[in-house]
Protein backbone atom coordinates (compact mmCIF):
# COMPACT_ATOMS: atom_id res chain seq x y z
CA UNK A 1 0.00 0.00 0.00
CA UNK A 2 1.28 3.06 -1.10
CA UNK A 3 1.95 6.25 0.83
CA UNK A 4 -0.82 9.02 -0.11
CA UNK A 5 0.03 12.59 0.87
CA UNK A 6 -1.97 15.82 0.52
CA UNK A 7 -1.55 18.63 -1.69
CA UNK A 8 -0.57 20.56 1.52
CA UNK A 9 1.80 17.90 2.84
CA UNK A 10 3.41 18.12 -0.65
CA UNK A 11 3.61 21.84 -0.17
CA UNK A 12 5.15 21.64 3.26
CA UNK A 13 7.70 19.06 1.89
CA UNK A 14 8.89 21.09 -0.92
CA UNK A 15 10.16 24.07 1.02
CA UNK A 16 11.95 21.92 3.74
CA UNK A 17 13.72 20.17 0.69
CA UNK A 18 14.22 23.90 -0.74
CA UNK A 19 15.98 25.12 3.22
CA UNK A 20 18.91 22.73 2.99
CA UNK A 21 20.62 19.38 3.34
CA UNK A 22 17.95 17.15 5.31
CA UNK A 23 18.24 13.22 5.63
CA UNK A 24 15.31 11.13 5.08
CA UNK A 25 14.62 10.69 8.88
CA UNK A 26 14.17 14.25 9.42
CA UNK A 27 12.13 15.01 5.79
CA UNK A 28 10.05 12.08 7.73
CA UNK A 29 9.25 13.16 10.93
CA UNK A 30 6.59 16.41 9.88
CA UNK A 31 4.82 13.53 8.79
CA UNK A 32 4.75 10.53 11.41
CA UNK A 33 1.31 9.88 11.67
CA UNK A 34 0.79 9.84 8.01
CA UNK A 35 0.17 6.13 7.07
CA UNK A 36 0.11 2.70 9.35
CA UNK A 37 3.23 1.03 9.13
CA UNK A 38 5.79 3.50 7.62
CA UNK A 39 9.16 4.23 9.32
CA UNK A 40 9.96 7.99 9.03
CA UNK A 41 12.70 7.18 6.57
CA UNK A 42 10.41 6.04 4.29
CA UNK A 43 8.56 8.67 4.70
CA UNK A 44 11.00 10.73 4.02
CA UNK A 45 12.19 9.01 0.98
CA UNK A 46 8.58 9.21 -0.50
CA UNK A 47 8.40 12.69 -0.43
CA UNK A 48 11.84 12.87 -1.82
CA UNK A 49 11.17 11.01 -5.06
CA UNK A 50 7.95 13.31 -5.24
CA UNK A 51 10.10 16.10 -5.41
CA UNK A 52 12.69 15.12 -7.70
CA UNK A 53 13.99 18.60 -8.63
CA UNK A 54 14.65 19.91 -5.08
CA UNK A 55 16.94 19.51 -2.26
CA UNK A 56 20.83 19.20 -1.81
CA UNK A 57 23.06 17.05 -1.16
CA UNK A 58 24.95 17.06 2.15
CA UNK A 59 24.52 16.73 6.18
CA UNK A 60 20.88 17.05 7.50
CA UNK A 61 21.02 20.43 8.55
CA UNK A 62 19.17 19.76 11.70
CA UNK A 63 20.23 16.28 13.11
CA UNK A 64 23.75 16.40 11.86
CA UNK A 65 23.47 13.17 11.04
CA UNK A 66 22.17 12.00 14.08
CA UNK A 67 20.30 9.05 13.06
CA UNK A 68 23.07 7.40 11.19
CA UNK A 69 24.32 6.65 14.42
CA UNK A 70 21.47 4.76 15.95
CA UNK A 71 22.76 1.33 15.23
CA UNK A 72 26.28 2.59 17.24
CA UNK A 73 24.61 3.51 20.44
CA UNK A 74 22.16 0.39 20.32
CA UNK A 75 25.77 -1.77 20.07
CA UNK A 76 26.79 0.25 23.15
CA UNK A 77 24.02 -0.12 24.84
CA UNK A 78 23.96 -4.30 24.29
CA UNK A 79 27.14 -4.05 25.35
CA UNK A 80 26.50 -2.63 29.00
CA UNK A 81 23.43 -5.25 29.28
CA UNK A 82 25.23 -7.54 28.35
CA UNK A 83 24.50 -10.55 30.86
CA UNK A 84 21.90 -8.92 32.97
CA UNK A 85 18.46 -10.33 32.73
CA UNK A 86 15.49 -8.12 31.45
CA UNK A 87 12.17 -8.21 29.86
CA UNK A 88 11.28 -4.46 28.67
CA UNK A 89 13.25 -1.69 28.35
CA UNK A 90 13.53 2.55 27.52
CA UNK A 91 16.06 4.50 25.78
CA UNK A 92 15.87 8.17 26.50
CA UNK A 93 18.38 10.90 25.12
CA UNK A 94 19.84 14.24 26.23
CA UNK A 95 20.05 16.32 22.93
CA UNK A 96 23.33 18.19 23.08
CA UNK A 97 22.34 22.73 22.96
CA UNK A 98 22.62 22.36 18.69
CA UNK A 99 20.49 19.58 18.74
CA UNK A 100 18.20 21.03 20.79
CA UNK A 101 17.91 25.21 19.40
CA UNK A 102 17.96 23.13 15.37
CA UNK A 103 14.93 21.21 16.27
CA UNK A 104 13.44 24.45 17.84
CA UNK A 105 13.79 26.28 14.72
CA UNK A 106 12.99 23.44 12.47
CA UNK A 107 9.21 23.12 14.45
CA UNK A 108 8.73 26.95 13.92
CA UNK A 109 9.38 27.26 10.34
CA UNK A 110 7.85 24.32 9.06
CA UNK A 111 4.92 23.41 11.40
CA UNK A 112 3.01 20.50 11.43
CA UNK A 113 -0.03 18.70 13.30
CA UNK A 114 1.37 14.85 12.05
CA UNK A 115 4.66 15.42 13.22
CA UNK A 116 7.37 14.10 15.80
CA UNK A 117 9.94 14.61 17.84
CA UNK A 118 13.71 13.91 17.44
CA UNK A 119 14.02 12.97 20.82
CA UNK A 120 10.84 10.66 20.21
CA UNK A 121 11.98 9.69 16.71
CA UNK A 122 15.80 8.63 17.62
CA UNK A 123 14.80 6.78 20.99
CA UNK A 124 12.77 4.97 18.81
CA UNK A 125 15.68 4.00 16.01
CA UNK A 126 18.17 3.15 18.81
CA UNK A 127 15.34 0.54 20.52
CA UNK A 128 14.55 -0.73 17.65
CA UNK A 129 18.28 -1.45 16.83
CA UNK A 130 18.88 -2.57 20.11
CA UNK A 131 16.02 -5.19 20.58
CA UNK A 132 16.94 -7.12 17.17
CA UNK A 133 20.15 -7.31 18.33
CA UNK A 134 19.24 -8.80 21.62
CA UNK A 135 19.50 -12.79 22.19
CA UNK A 136 15.95 -12.75 23.55
CA UNK A 137 12.86 -11.29 22.99
CA UNK A 138 12.21 -7.69 24.86
CA UNK A 139 9.44 -4.95 24.74
CA UNK A 140 9.29 -1.15 25.14
CA UNK A 141 7.73 -0.21 28.52
CA UNK A 142 7.44 3.38 29.03
CA UNK A 143 6.03 2.95 32.62
CA UNK A 144 8.14 0.52 34.16
CA UNK A 145 11.32 -1.01 32.48
CA UNK A 146 13.48 -3.27 33.89
CA UNK A 147 16.55 -1.70 32.26
CA UNK A 148 16.63 1.75 31.00
CA UNK A 149 19.06 3.60 29.16
CA UNK A 150 20.03 7.43 28.47
CA UNK A 151 22.07 8.45 25.54
CA UNK A 152 24.04 11.99 26.35
CA UNK A 153 24.83 13.70 23.10
CA UNK A 154 27.11 16.83 24.29
CA UNK A 155 29.51 15.04 25.63
CA UNK A 156 28.94 11.49 24.39
CA UNK A 157 27.62 9.26 27.01
CA UNK A 158 25.61 5.86 27.36
CA UNK A 159 24.09 5.84 31.22
CA UNK A 160 22.48 2.46 32.04
CA UNK A 161 19.81 1.99 35.07
CA UNK A 162 18.81 -1.16 36.23
CA UNK A 163 15.37 -0.94 37.56
CA UNK A 164 15.02 -2.49 41.11
CA UNK A 165 13.30 -5.79 42.35
CA UNK A 166 10.92 -5.34 45.42
CA UNK A 167 9.81 -7.95 47.85
CA UNK A 168 7.02 -7.73 50.04
CA UNK A 169 6.94 -10.03 53.39
CA UNK A 170 6.68 -9.58 56.97
CA UNK A 171 9.61 -10.39 59.27
CA UNK A 172 9.14 -11.66 62.74
CA UNK A 173 12.42 -10.86 65.18
CA UNK A 174 12.94 -13.18 67.69
CA UNK A 175 15.99 -12.24 69.29
CA UNK A 176 16.60 -8.54 71.37
CA UNK A 177 19.03 -6.02 70.46
CA UNK A 178 18.72 -6.28 66.62
CA UNK A 179 18.06 -3.30 64.78
CA UNK A 180 15.50 -3.13 61.66
CA UNK A 181 18.04 -1.80 59.28
CA UNK A 182 21.99 -1.43 58.98
CA UNK A 183 23.15 1.23 61.50
CA UNK A 184 26.21 3.21 60.62
CA UNK A 185 28.57 3.26 63.42
CA UNK A 186 28.05 6.98 65.20
CA UNK A 187 31.66 7.70 65.49
CA UNK A 188 32.92 7.54 61.51
CA UNK A 189 29.23 7.27 60.30
CA UNK A 190 30.07 4.20 58.44
CA UNK A 191 33.73 4.63 57.33
CA UNK A 192 35.28 2.13 59.77
CA UNK A 193 36.61 2.84 63.11
CA UNK A 194 38.52 1.15 66.18
CA UNK A 195 35.32 1.42 67.87
CA UNK A 196 33.22 -0.20 65.62
CA UNK A 197 36.05 -3.05 64.62
CA UNK A 198 36.27 -1.01 60.80
CA UNK A 199 33.11 -2.56 60.03
CA UNK A 200 31.32 0.77 59.54
CA UNK A 201 28.13 -0.60 61.99
CA UNK A 202 26.79 0.35 65.51
CA UNK A 203 25.62 -3.42 65.70
CA UNK A 204 26.99 -6.27 63.94
CA UNK A 205 23.47 -7.76 62.64
CA UNK A 206 20.27 -6.04 61.47
CA UNK A 207 17.12 -7.69 60.05
CA UNK A 208 17.78 -5.82 56.82
CA UNK A 209 21.17 -7.77 56.65
CA UNK A 210 19.23 -11.52 57.40
CA UNK A 211 16.79 -10.99 54.97
CA UNK A 212 18.69 -9.49 52.29
CA UNK A 213 21.70 -11.64 52.44
CA UNK A 214 19.84 -14.87 50.31
CA UNK A 215 18.32 -12.72 47.77
CA UNK A 216 21.12 -10.12 46.87
CA UNK A 217 23.17 -14.06 46.07
CA UNK A 218 19.90 -14.60 44.25
CA UNK A 219 19.43 -10.99 42.05
CA UNK A 220 23.38 -11.03 41.59
CA UNK A 221 23.20 -7.63 43.09
CA UNK A 222 25.46 -5.97 45.94
CA UNK A 223 22.84 -3.45 47.88
CA UNK A 224 19.31 -3.70 48.64
CA UNK A 225 17.23 -1.65 51.61
CA UNK A 226 14.63 -3.13 53.60
CA UNK A 227 11.90 -0.58 54.10
CA UNK A 228 9.27 -1.10 56.82
CA UNK A 229 5.59 -0.60 58.06
CA UNK A 230 7.00 1.13 60.98
CA UNK A 231 10.20 0.00 63.24
CA UNK A 232 10.04 -1.41 66.97
CA UNK A 233 13.02 -0.53 69.33
CA UNK A 234 15.96 -2.50 69.16
CA UNK A 235 15.47 -3.74 72.41
CA UNK A 236 11.99 -5.27 71.29
CA UNK A 237 11.48 -8.15 69.59
CA UNK A 238 8.25 -7.95 66.81
CA UNK A 239 5.94 -11.64 67.11
CA UNK A 240 2.80 -12.57 66.06
CA UNK A 241 2.14 -12.76 62.30
CA UNK A 242 5.37 -9.83 61.67
CA UNK A 243 5.89 -6.99 60.50
CA UNK A 244 5.13 -6.14 56.63
CA UNK A 245 8.14 -4.60 54.65
CA UNK A 246 9.42 -4.30 51.29
CA UNK A 247 12.64 -5.53 50.42
CA UNK A 248 14.39 -3.17 47.45
CA UNK A 249 16.53 -4.89 46.01
CA UNK A 250 19.16 -2.57 43.70
CA UNK A 251 20.25 -3.07 40.58
CA UNK A 252 19.88 -6.95 40.35
CA UNK A 253 21.21 -8.83 37.14
CA UNK A 254 18.79 -11.70 37.93
CA UNK A 255 15.13 -11.00 37.80
CA UNK A 256 13.29 -14.53 37.84
CA UNK A 257 13.65 -15.13 41.35
CA UNK A 258 11.74 -18.04 42.91
CA UNK A 259 10.80 -17.23 46.10
CA UNK A 260 9.75 -19.77 47.88
CA UNK A 261 13.12 -21.36 48.31
CA UNK A 262 14.21 -18.02 49.15
CA UNK A 263 11.96 -17.63 51.88
CA UNK A 264 13.28 -21.06 53.18
CA UNK A 265 17.03 -19.60 52.60
CA UNK A 266 16.39 -16.60 54.56
CA UNK A 267 15.47 -18.54 57.71
CA UNK A 268 17.92 -20.73 57.51
CA UNK A 269 20.63 -18.29 57.01
CA UNK A 270 18.88 -16.00 59.90
CA UNK A 271 19.45 -19.22 62.42
CA UNK A 272 16.12 -18.16 64.76
CA UNK A 273 17.03 -14.50 64.83
CA UNK A 274 14.46 -13.48 61.85
CA UNK A 275 11.57 -15.18 60.44
CA UNK A 276 10.13 -14.25 57.06
CA UNK A 277 6.64 -15.25 55.89
CA UNK A 278 5.87 -15.65 52.36
CA UNK A 279 7.38 -13.45 49.77
CA UNK A 280 5.70 -11.62 46.65
CA UNK A 281 6.73 -8.89 44.55
CA UNK A 282 4.90 -5.71 44.67
CA UNK A 283 5.93 -2.35 42.80
CA UNK A 284 7.95 0.55 44.34
CA UNK A 285 4.12 2.35 45.34
CA UNK A 286 4.16 -0.68 47.90
CA UNK A 287 6.92 1.72 49.72
CA UNK A 288 4.67 4.39 49.79
CA UNK A 289 2.05 2.44 51.01
CA UNK A 290 3.63 0.89 53.68
CA UNK A 291 5.49 4.46 54.96
CA UNK A 292 2.15 6.33 55.15
CA UNK A 293 -0.30 3.90 57.21
CA UNK A 294 -0.25 4.27 60.61
CA UNK A 295 -1.06 1.25 61.13
CA UNK A 296 -2.91 -0.24 64.94
CA UNK A 297 -0.33 -2.07 66.72
CA UNK A 298 -0.68 -4.84 69.84
CA UNK A 299 1.95 -4.79 72.34
CA UNK A 300 3.09 -6.74 75.71
CA UNK A 301 5.15 -5.40 78.17
CA UNK A 302 7.11 -6.51 81.02
CA UNK A 303 6.69 -3.96 83.69
CA UNK A 304 8.59 -2.86 87.51
CA UNK A 305 7.29 -0.86 89.26
CA UNK A 306 9.35 1.39 92.15
CA UNK A 307 6.47 0.17 94.90
CA UNK A 308 4.18 -2.29 95.54
CA UNK A 309 0.91 -2.10 93.19
CA UNK A 310 -2.19 -4.27 93.74
CA UNK A 311 -3.95 -6.23 91.02
CA UNK A 312 -6.92 -4.22 91.17
CA UNK A 313 -5.52 -1.42 91.23
CA UNK A 314 -3.13 -2.14 88.43
CA UNK A 315 -6.76 -3.02 86.54
CA UNK A 316 -8.56 0.39 87.35
CA UNK A 317 -5.40 2.05 86.05
CA UNK A 318 -4.67 0.13 82.72
CA UNK A 319 -8.43 0.90 81.92
CA UNK A 320 -8.29 4.82 82.48
CA UNK A 321 -5.65 4.85 80.37
CA UNK A 322 -7.90 3.98 77.28
CA UNK A 323 -8.25 6.93 75.08
CA UNK A 324 -6.51 10.02 73.96
CA UNK A 325 -2.97 9.89 74.88
CA UNK A 326 -0.78 13.13 74.49
CA UNK A 327 3.46 12.72 74.20
CA UNK A 328 5.26 15.27 73.44
CA UNK A 329 8.28 13.48 71.38
CA UNK A 330 10.06 10.87 73.73
CA UNK A 331 13.41 12.24 75.37
CA UNK A 332 14.94 9.23 74.24
CA UNK A 333 14.60 10.08 70.49
CA UNK A 334 14.43 13.37 70.60
CA UNK A 335 18.50 14.19 69.23
CA UNK A 336 16.63 12.56 65.66
CA UNK A 337 12.94 13.50 65.85
CA UNK A 338 11.04 17.18 65.62
CA UNK A 339 10.11 18.17 69.05
CA UNK A 340 6.28 18.54 69.21
CA UNK A 341 3.00 17.05 70.55
CA UNK A 342 1.66 13.68 69.30
CA UNK A 343 -1.82 12.91 69.96
CA UNK A 344 -2.56 8.94 69.58
CA UNK A 345 -5.60 6.33 71.03
CA UNK A 346 -5.00 3.64 73.41
CA UNK A 347 -7.65 1.21 72.43
CA UNK A 348 -7.14 -1.84 74.73
CA UNK A 349 -5.03 -2.19 77.82
CA UNK A 350 -5.05 -5.03 80.67
CA UNK A 351 -3.07 -7.00 82.38
CA UNK A 352 -1.72 -8.69 85.59
CA UNK A 353 0.73 -9.02 88.51
CA UNK A 354 3.58 -11.28 88.56
CA UNK A 355 4.40 -9.73 92.23
CA UNK A 356 4.03 -6.79 93.94
CA UNK A 357 6.73 -5.38 91.92
CA UNK A 358 5.60 -6.64 88.49
CA UNK A 359 3.16 -7.13 85.98
CA UNK A 360 2.58 -8.23 82.56
CA UNK A 361 0.46 -5.95 80.15
CA UNK A 362 -1.14 -5.59 76.65
CA UNK A 363 -1.72 -2.65 75.01
CA UNK A 364 -3.34 -2.13 71.79
CA UNK A 365 -3.34 1.77 70.28
CA UNK A 366 -2.90 3.46 67.04
CA UNK A 367 0.66 3.77 64.76
CA UNK A 368 2.65 6.32 66.50
CA UNK A 369 1.82 5.40 70.52
CA UNK A 370 5.01 5.24 72.43
CA UNK A 371 4.78 2.16 74.58
CA UNK A 372 7.29 3.10 77.08
CA UNK A 373 6.70 6.48 77.74
CA UNK A 374 2.91 6.07 78.10
CA UNK A 375 4.04 3.47 81.09
CA UNK A 376 6.70 5.43 82.41
CA UNK A 377 5.38 9.36 81.91
CA UNK A 378 8.91 10.35 80.38
CA UNK A 379 8.74 13.09 83.41
CA UNK A 380 5.26 14.44 82.15
CA UNK A 381 5.98 14.44 78.58
CA UNK A 382 3.35 11.97 78.31
CA UNK A 383 0.01 12.29 79.56
CA UNK A 384 -1.67 10.02 80.96
CA UNK A 385 0.33 7.67 81.78
CA UNK A 386 0.44 4.61 83.88
CA UNK A 387 2.68 5.73 86.42
CA UNK A 388 0.93 8.83 86.67
CA UNK A 389 -2.29 7.25 87.22
CA UNK A 390 -0.58 4.80 89.90
CA UNK A 391 1.80 7.57 91.30
CA UNK A 392 4.56 5.19 91.91
CA UNK A 393 7.42 4.88 89.00
CA UNK A 394 6.93 2.16 85.87
CA UNK A 395 9.54 1.51 83.37
CA UNK A 396 9.05 -1.18 80.77
CA UNK A 397 12.12 -4.00 80.92
CA UNK A 398 11.11 -5.97 78.06
CA UNK A 399 8.65 -5.36 75.03
CA UNK A 400 7.17 -7.49 72.53
CA UNK A 401 5.43 -5.74 69.73
CA UNK A 402 2.51 -8.49 68.65
CA UNK A 403 0.53 -7.50 65.92
CA UNK A 404 0.56 -4.58 62.84
CA UNK A 405 -2.46 -4.38 61.67
CA UNK A 406 -4.14 -2.50 58.28
CA UNK A 407 -6.29 -3.21 55.55
CA UNK A 408 -4.08 -1.50 53.21
CA UNK A 409 -1.53 -4.40 53.54
CA UNK A 410 -1.47 -6.46 50.70
CA UNK A 411 -2.03 -9.54 52.98
CA UNK A 412 -3.92 -8.19 55.90
CA UNK A 413 -3.64 -9.26 59.30
CA UNK A 414 -4.76 -12.91 59.96
CA UNK A 415 -4.24 -14.61 63.36
CA UNK A 416 -1.79 -13.76 66.37
CA UNK A 417 0.58 -16.04 67.82
CA UNK A 418 0.81 -15.01 71.57
CA UNK A 419 2.39 -18.96 72.74
CA UNK A 420 5.57 -17.09 72.92
CA UNK A 421 6.19 -15.25 76.07
CA UNK A 422 8.47 -12.62 77.35
CA UNK A 423 11.80 -14.59 78.72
Amino acid sequence: MSLRFEESQLELAHRILSAGPICDECLGRPYARVGRGWTNGQRGEALRTAHPDVGTPGTCWICGGLFDGATLWAERALQEASGIEFATYLFGVRLSPRLQEMESLFAKRFPSAEGESMKHAFNRAVGKAFEAGLPHPATVDFASPDVSFVVGLAPSSLRLHITSLYVYGRYRKLTRGIPQTKWPCRRCRGRGCTACGFTGKQYPESVEEWIAAPLLDAAEAEMAHLHGAGREDIDARMLGDGRPFVLEVCAPRRRSLDLAPLREAVNRHAMGRVEVSELSFVDRRTIAMLKGVDAAKRYRAAVEFDGPVESDRLAEALSSLCGEIEQRTPQRVAHRRADRIRRRRLVHASGETRDSCHAVIELEGEGGLYIKELISGDEGRTNPSLSGRLGVGARVTELDVLQVVSDAFPDRTRSVDNSEPLP
